[in-house]
C-alpha cells in the first residue's frame, strides 16, 4: 500500500483538525449553572462563586478559551465517585491554581501557578471527589492549604 489512496482523508482530517482548533471557541460552548463555594482556613472563610462543570460536556470545555476570570470566581469539578484524576491546560489562557478535594470536602493536594497551553498532566495524588480551578496565586494569597475544608453541597458533612 503506498499511502496515496489515504490522502482524501489525510486532507480532511487535517482541514477538520485546523477548523477545530482555531475556531475552537466558535463551536457549541456550553453554558455553566453557578453555585457558591466556601473555603475554611486557619484565618478565615473564604467564599468563591463557582461555575459547576458537572457534565462530561462542561468538564471537556472546562475553562478553555477564556481569557479572564473575576477573583472571586473559579470552576468546581464534581465527579460522582472519589477517583484520581488529572487535567492540562491545553487551550486555556487563564494560569490556575488547581484544588484536589475529598469526598468530605477536604483538600487532598494543590497544584499551584499551573501554566497555561502546557501539556503536562496535572494529577490528585489520590481519590478525589472534585477538582476547584481558582486563579493562579489564590491558595498563596488566601492562605489556603492542604487539608483546609471546602463547603459545597456536593460533600459529605
Amino acid at each position: 500500500m503506498t499511502g496515496i489512496g489515504h490522502i482524501p482523508v489525510i486532507r480532511f482530517a487535517g482541514a477538520l483538525f485546523a477548523i477545530l482548533l482555531f475556531a475552537g471557541p466558535a463551536f457549541a460552548q456550553e453554558t455553566f449553572e453557578w453555585s457558591e463555594l466556601t473555603i475554611e482556613t486557619a484565618d478565615g472563610a473564604q467564599t468563591f462563586r463557582v461555575e459547576m462543570a458537572d457534565t462530561p460536556g462542561r468538564q471537556a470545555q472546562g475553562l478553555m478559551f477564556r481569557r479572564q476570570m473575576d477573583a472571586d470566581a473559579g470552576m468546581l469539578f464534581p465527579y460522582k465517585r472519589p477517583q484520581r484524576v488529572s487535567f492540562w491546560m491545553k487551550n486555556t489562557f487563564i494560569p490556575l491554581d488547581m484544588f484536589f478535594i475529598k469526598a468530605d470536602g477536604t483538600i487532598e493536594s494543590i497544584r499551584e501557578r499551573t501554566v497555561p497551553h502546557s501539556l503536562e498532566p496535572v494529577r490528585s495524588r489520590g481519590r478525589v471527589m472534585a477538582v476547584l480551578e481558582l486563579n493562579s496565586g489564590s491558595a498563596s494569597r488566601l492562605r489556603i492549604k492542604a487539608g483546609d475544608r471546602v463547603r459545597h453541597q456536593i460533600f459529605k458533612e
